[in-house]
Parts: structure tokens; sequence; C-alpha cells
């Protein structure tokens, strides 16, 4: 497992208030929360690949009814997403050796490569906004059409598809995965070329080749397996999946959207319904979590409180969360600096 080390908090800046405070806080992850949270995420995904397709054979077909009990198995996406982000930085279970394999079963679930997303998470911490890290940003070469149609297909899903592709490149030659993935990432910036150059090391360690050969076949056997129980109805299980890549593409950058390189953490903070932080596991409040990304999830809303009394009459307020997401879709950004 990559160390949580290799995350590089960015300057916190004043925003970053009370440190003492913030060290006092919670450190180790809330177990029985993680644990309820697991078999909430586990049950939704069950019921999508098997009890959703048994309980159409018995019915003798789809329903309206059937069909829209979908609707809590695409809520539970940002807790299964939550769960191996949690996993990402260990703070999913308290044992090291368990913390790695719930999260990694967790994401054979959701079809995608753990070791691949767990590699670019802890790049995307240590050089935020860095140029392969601001998708969002119009200051790429080429066709701007062409760069426009990338963002909208990207917000739309297609960073998910992306995901279900990359365990490919662990089939490829070792030489022809590294060229893809320095292509893709590009050397553009000043961290550019050692950035382009880690993720394609990255690309041909033949420990995280094998381990994403592996999880790849689990993920085929077991949407294999789905489908055969699908039959005709196949398509159903197709939207399904896209409502939840669609979710995880979403807010993927959402936090990061025009944000500028001196905002503290390189990433904002968002107001959401009393509740609603369990079911983002506080995925709203990633400006602490970039600030502070060794801490789990059930601090950052006492990190949030210590900020807002920090700053007092200077805070400003939060932009909905929900606001935040549907904002995206105002396109590319013309360029990024700061305020």
């Amino acid at each position: 497992m990559e160390p949580t080390s290799a995350v590089r908090p960015v300057s916190a800046g004043p925003a970053a208030a009370a440190p003492r405070a913030a060290q006092a806080l919670r450190r180790a992850p809330d177990v029985g929360a993680n644990a309820a949270l697991i078999v909430a995420a586990g049950l939704a995904l069950a019921y999508q690949l098997f009890g959703l397709p048994l309980s159409m054979r018995a019915a003798g077909g789809p329903s309206y009814a059937l069909l829209a009990s979908l609707v809590p198995v695409v809520l539970a996406t940002p807790i299964h997403w939550g769960l191996i982000h949690e996993g990402i930085h260990g703070q999913l279970l308290r044992s090291r050796r368990a913390n790695e394999a719930v999260a990694r079963m967790l994401a054979i679930g959701l079809a995608i490569p753990f070791d691949a997303v767990r590699f670019g998470h802890l790049m995307h911490h240590r050089f935020t906004r860095e140029a392969f890290d601001r998708p969002d940003v119009d200051d790429a070469q080429g066709p701007r059409w062409l760069r426009r149609i990338a963002w909208y297909v990207r917000l739309l899903g297609g960073l998910y598809v992306a995901e279900l592709l990359a365990p490919l490149l662990a089939f490829v030659p070792a030489r022809m995965a590294q060229a893809l993935v320095a292509r893709g990432v590009g050397a553009q910036g000043n961290e550019g070329p050692h950035v382009q150059r880690l993720f394609a090391n990255h690309a041909v360690d033949p420990v995280r080749r094998r381990r994403a050969r592996r999880d790849g076949l689990c993920s085929l056997a077991l949407y294999g397996l789905a489908f055969a129980l699908y039959g005709k109805a196949w398509p159903v299980l197709i939207v399904a999946m896209y409502l939840r890549g669609l979710w995880l593409s979403l807010a993927d950058n959402l936090p990061h959207y025009g944000v500028a390189l001196d905002e503290p953490g390189r990433a904002r903070d968002f107001r959401v319904p009393r509740g609603m932080g369990v079911l983002l596991m506080n995925h709203h409040l990633h400006r602490q979590h970039h600030l502070h990304p060794t801490l789990p999830w059930v601090a950052l809303p006492a990190l949030a409180r210590i900020d807002a009394a920090s700053a007092g009459h200077a805070r400003t307020p939060r932009m909905s969360y929900w606001h935040a997401a549907l904002r995206q879709f105002k396109g590319l950004q013309p360029g990024i600096g700061v305020r």
C-alpha cells in the first residue's frame, strides 16, 4: 500500500485555523460507522447485481416499482466510493491489511482498478491543480471544440468509463502501457515531466500489473454473472452502472472546479442539508480533507467549525454542493492563477 506520507498537503494559508485544535481531533477511523456503511454499500451492490435480476425473473420481467428500487442503489454510490477513499488514506479499518483488502473488494465491486485509483488519488493530493490535475481549465493545446467535448464527456460519465477500461493496460505489453499512460498524463507545467515519469513507472510496475489483472478478472467475472442473471433485461444493469458512474464522474472534480492556486487546500467546502453529510461521507468538506488528508471523514465537520470560527465575519458563505455540481456545466475555465 502506498504510504499516506506520499500525500503532500498544499499550503494551508490563513484559512487553516487552530492547528492545535485540529491535532486534538480523532485520528483513528470510526470502525463502527465504517462497518455499518460497508454493510450498506455491500447490500446495495448485491441488490444491483443479483437481487434485482432475480426479482425481475420472479415477477416475469421489469416493472416500474422494480426499476424505482434502483434509486437507493444509486444514492449509495458516494458511500461506496467514500469507503474506497477512506481505504486509500488508511482510514477505513485499524488493521492495515484489512483496510486494503476491504477497500480493494469495494473497488472490484464498482469494477474500478484499486491500485491505479489509489495511486492517482495520492498524486492528486501531492500535485493538486497542477497541469495534469485541472481538467476544467482550458490551458491545453489543440482544437478548443475538442477540449470542450472532452470535458463534457468526462463530466457525463466518461471518467468512470475510463476507470472501467484502465485494467486493460495491465494486459498489453508494459512498454505500450507506459507510452499510453505517459501520453495521457502529458508533461505540461513545472511539475509535468516528474508527474509523467511517476505515472509511467506505475504503469510498468510488475506487481501492480499483476494485481490489476487479477482484480480486473474478478470484476469481469462478477459482472459477467450479473449480466447472465439479467438476461434480456441487461439494459437495466447498463443503466444502473451508468447512473452510478455519472455520480462518480460529476463528483470527481466538483470541489476543485474553478479553484485558484492560492486558495487554501486548492479545494472548497460546500453546504448540504443536515444529515446529508453521511450520504456523501463529508465529500462536501473537501477543503478540510485536503488540508488534513490523514484525518478520517468523521473529523471533517469539526475542522470546518474550527475554520468557520477562526474566520469570523470574514467568512465567505459556502455554496450549495448541488449548485456546485451543476456549475460545472458552465464548461471550461479560461485559466488558473491567484484570486
